[in-house]
């Protein structure tokens, strides 16, 4: 089993920033694919970035391309999304989510362990 953590959600203004860190106990955490969804009320889970186990492959969504940054420290068995120029349309719950491929996948059925989830709410 893995367990994760989320940190970091909060309330912020457009423009501003947060960082996000998910924390993984458990099972090996180096061998895995990480990623991050959000879901906003009323809306499907989205994919928002992915990222290899050994850092060097990432993906992300087109509506967070060149804003968002996601890295992973595996030394601290932890996740980071770094969110810049943050929009209301970034408005959601953000998820981590880790799989047992070492290769990330977008869709949320590629994953098999969750966060609980941290809010992210971004005023205009």
């Amino acid at each position: 089993q893995v367990q994760l953590v989320e940190s970091g959600g909060g309330l912020v203004q457009a423009g501003g920033s947060l960082r996000l860190s998910c924390t993984a106990s458990g099972r090996t955490f180096s061998r895995r694919a990480m990623a991050w969804f959000r879901q906003a009320p009323g809306k499907e889970r989205e994919v928002v970035a992915t990222i290899s186990w050994s850092g060097g492959s990432t993906y992300y969504a087109d509506s967070v391309k060149g804003r968002f940054t996601i890295s992973r420290d595996n030394a601290k068995n932890t996740v980071y999304l770094q969110m810049n120029s943050l929009k209301p349309e970034d408005t959601a719950v953000y998820y981590c989510a880790a799989t047992t491929e070492a290769v990330a996948g977008t869709s949320p059925y590629d994953y098999d362990y969750w966060g609980q989830g941290t809010q992210v709410t971004v005023s205009s």
